[in-house]
């Protein structure tokens, strides 16, 4: 039995073997918050602007970005993921913020909560680096806008950028508006900036579905900030059958994107390019939904261009295909949608489309098929959009979109 000289020893050597242990623990807790298996991305966007040839562009400097996006699954904490993979220099954040939005620019201001980096409210991003925001306690409601505010101190350079949102967003006047309840505005803006995902921390054994593909999956021809394209119906679906466990559902369409490859600057990466930073670096995906190929036929069917053959599409595919394997993600392929009367249109486009989707429908490739073409098609003329689903005889308005996602067979996601 100790002494009562040696007791102050004793306890001096457990308070430090106890302090030790603490700090270990702590250490551990911090370090484990981004490894914790509960992170699930609710909101995903795939970024399209690719520099432009000329230096003609819009920067921001001194303002601040208010950018409007809508949840699936909810959680009770949140991580957002801001990249500047297409820049051409570092990019300075000035302050981030995270909230609620009551309408247009406006903010919850109870909900408001600061997010940091590294401990730190500003970080610079270097040129194509993505950072990850430490976890913040956000109360993140399901099927819901939030609004991301990041002020820009200094001169942007080019912004990396989602560019046709189909949702407003906005711009400030000059200053650091990221807890303004109500934004003092300079300008909207089609795009979401630097903004590219939300991970939440959901407590339920819940995944993620991605859509994959281009201006049909965007909701190009939806209203807009409406939240009416395909992936929104068929979210809202979801949460609404108790029959289905819930997913996140989130979306990987860019408007003008190709399986093949880029024709315009706003239209981003080909698919297979930009595939492991759109999907699969996404939180928790096990399943997707793949429908891309029509911008592939179309936009080489005019001009000098040679046409993009269905062999060429279903190449791509077959590389999607055996990637989304590798990782674990069932991958369903859903058929192109007819496009006859839309401005790209040609009887030999025509042709390419039927072999895409015939190879779609038949080759046993995909794990399974969604068939949006006899969805939405006219019964009467097969190769055209049924006249009340659209307006361009390209894309689905909302009630195409609707009809779309309510024909998805649950079956293949339980």
């Amino acid at each position: 039995m100790p002494t009562i000289r040696e007791l102050p020893r004793q306890l001096m050597r457990y308070a430090l073997v106890f302090l030790f242990v603490s700090q270990i623990g702590i250490a551990e807790v911090t370090a484990q918050q981004h490894s914790d298996p509960r992170w699930i991305t609710t909101w995903a966007t795939s970024p399209s602007t690719l520099p432009p040839t000329n230096e003609d562009y819009a920067e921001i400097e001194d303002q601040t970005l208010r950018l409007v996006i809508h949840s699936s699954v909810g959680g009770e904490s949140a991580r957002l993921r801001l990249a500047n993979y297409h820049g051409d220099q570092p990019v300075h954040i000035g302050a981030v913020t995270i909230a609620l939005q009551t309408e247009g620019s406006s903010i919850q201001s109870a909900s408001l909560q600061s997010v940091s980096f590294g401990g730190t409210e500003s970080i610079s991003i270097p040129r194509g680096a993505v950072v990850l925001s430490d976890p913040v306690s956000f109360i993140v409601p399901q099927l819901s806008n939030l609004v991301v505010s990041v002020y820009l101190p200094e001169s942007s350079g080019f912004l990396t950028a989602h560019a046709l949102s189909n949702q407003t967003n906005y711009i400030s006047s000059s200053g650091d508006h990221t807890a303004a309840t109500n934004l003092p505005i300079e300008g909207e803006s089609p795009a979401w900036n630097l903004l590219t995902a939300i991970d939440v921390i959901h407590n339920e054994q819940v995944s993620a579905i991605a859509t994959v593909g281009d201006s049909i999956t965007d909701g190009w021809g939806s209203t807009l900030s409406g939240n009416q394209r395909w992936p929104n119906h068929f979210a809202r679906r979801l949460f609404a059958d108790n029959s289905i466990d819930n997913f996140a559902v989130v979306n990987a369409g860019i408007s003008g994107n190709q399986v093949t490859t880029e024709g315009n600057s706003l239209f981003g990466q080909n698919l297979q390019a930009r595939f492991e930073r759109d999907v699969l670096a996404l939180s928790k995906v096990t399943h997707m939904v793949l429908m891309e190929g029509i911008n592939d036929i179309g936009m080489s069917s005019s001009g000098d261009a040679q046409l993009t053959s269905a062999d060429e599409i279903i190449a791509g595919y077959r590389n999607i295909i055996a990637r989304a394997h590798a990782r674990g993600i069932k991958i369903f392929g859903a058929t192109l949608t007819p496009y006859e009367g839309a401005a790209y249109y040609t009887q030999a486009g025509e042709i390419e489309r039927q072999a895409v989707n015939q190879f779609i429908r038949t080759s046993g490739e995909f794990d399974g098929v969604i068939d949006f073409d006899s969805v939405v098609q006219d019964p009467n003329n097969p190769g055209r959009i049924l006249p009340s689903f659209t307006q361009d005889n390209l894309h689905p308005n909302d009630a195409g979109y609707k009809a779309m996602a309510d024909a998805i067979d649950l079956d293949l996601f339980r």
